[in-house]
């Protein structure tokens, strides 16, 4: 077919995505997809043979590299070669997959675990397969696009609430039938604004209203939490959270996603979940490393208090110097720029002094919300979060917007 001439709705829109790019990069505003050919620690990359202060990845504790987790990987490869067998329920589990699981279980304070191929894929697989035509499902609006997917395929009818606000949680709660099963689900850290859930007040609910509870910890295991453990041991409320979804591909740094909770929602899951019972099992290496970064942070626990130090003087900072970053808390940090141009403009400059930032523009965020969403690791040093945050500052003199 040759979408360029034709009239297919589905060519239109290839067509208007692929002419959307193509402006993007003759306007150099293309920042996307951009290949990384050395990682320095994490803290550093090096893009098209440059050294670049990296404030765009999700390994906050800085565990991409560690020489445990590396071994560990090289280890699994040596014993077991580079896949396996098929899928889990058939040929394709490994002890090790029984160890990772076990390891989660415990790192989270649940009675048992399992495991997907990827987050995406575990927020998709869990909430459709518990929840179905008759049952309700509750979503905060600012949920992860798989937490989206997942209560659309699941066929429940759909709420979504106003962010964090759980009065109007209450309202939904309340006009749902008694007597229907229900699903509370939302972002423990949301992943555009850095924002924390007000779980206390979503754990009320769910029990007042008898509901079940989903917490999405892809981006507060390792960033919340004394030990790093996520939201329950943030803010003291242990065993509150129903089904404790997280991912291997942000803080641990491998691949894959994870369920913890009591131990016959797991079989359940293990015997139900499409995901589980149709998708290969996850390579050795990437278990067996995601397995040995769990035991590294609680090890190592100065990697938390670092983060917590660079988190507060990086969002401290570009707030004296006049930026909004609204309402995060965490190493997510919105840096708003207003219009998408705008955010193309301060990134362009933040490349050309070495800093790797990322801009989100719409539709991802409504219009006149773009930003940068930049990120702060473990692993940078108090200096290199000062320059970073002395570019930014300078992009935003030049655009007007501090």
């Amino acid at each position: 077919m040759d979408i360029k001439a034709s009239n297919d709705a589905v060519a239109r829109r290839i067509a208007a995505m692929v002419e959307r790019i193509a402006g993007m990069q003759s306007r150099d505003e293309y920042y996307y997809n951009l290949p990384v050919t050395e990682l320095h620690g994490g803290s550093k990359v090096v893009v098209n043979g440059r050294e670049m202060g990296m404030y765009a990845s999700y390994s906050y504790l800085g565990l991409v590299g560690h020489p445990r987790i590396n071994k560990a990987a090289q280890d699994a490869i040596t014993k077991y070669g580079t896949g396996t067998h098929g899928v889990r329920t058939l040929a394709g589990t490994l002890d090790l997959h029984r160890e990772l699981e076990e390891t989660i279980a415990d790192f989270k304070k649940a009675e048992a675990a399992v495991t997907y191929t990827s987050g995406y894929v575990t927020n998709l697989t869990v909430v459709s397969t518990l929840v179905g035509r008759g049952d309700y499902v509750f979503s905060d609006k600012l949920n992860h696009a798989s937490i989206v997917d997942g209560c659309l395929m699941s066929g429940a009818k759909f709420r979504r609430f106003k962010h964090n606000d759980m009065d109007s949680l209450e309202r939904m709660l309340a006009e749902a039938p008694s007597d229907a099963s229900k699903l509370v689900v939302a972002d423990a850290v949301f992943s555009m604004d850095g924002d924390i859930i007000d779980l206390p007040r979503m754990v009320e609910l769910c029990r007042k209203y008898d509901a079940w509870l989903m917490m999405d910890e892809a981006h507060s295991v390792g960033v919340l939490g004394k030990t790093g453990r996520g939201i329950e041991e943030h803010f003291g409320l242990w065993g509150a959270v129903d089904i404790k979804m997280g991912t291997l591909s942000k803080t641990i740094p491998s691949v894959g996603g994870y369920v913890a909770g009591k131990k016959d929602l797991i079989t359940f899951l293990r015997h139900a979940s499409r995901a589980y019972i149709f998708s290969a099992a996850l390579p050795p290496a990437q278990a067996a490393a995601a397995n040995e970064a769990f035991k590294v942070i609680l090890d190592e626990p100065w990697r938390i208090e670092k983060l917590n130090a660079n988190t507060q003087q990086f969002i401290n900072g570009l707030k004296e110097r006049g930026f909004d970053t609204m309402l995060t808390e965490t190493a997510i940090v919105p840096v708003l720029c207003g219009a998408d141009e705008t955010a193309y403009a301060v990134t362009r400059y933040a490349h050309e002094k070495g800093l790797f930032v990322l801009p989100v523009v719409s539709p991802a965020v409504p219009v006149g919300m773009a930003r940068l969403r930049a990120t702060v690791l473990a692993s940078h040093e108090p200096e290199d979060i000062e320059y970073a945050m002395d570019v930014i500052a300078e992009a935003g003199k030049q655009v007007g917007i501090i």
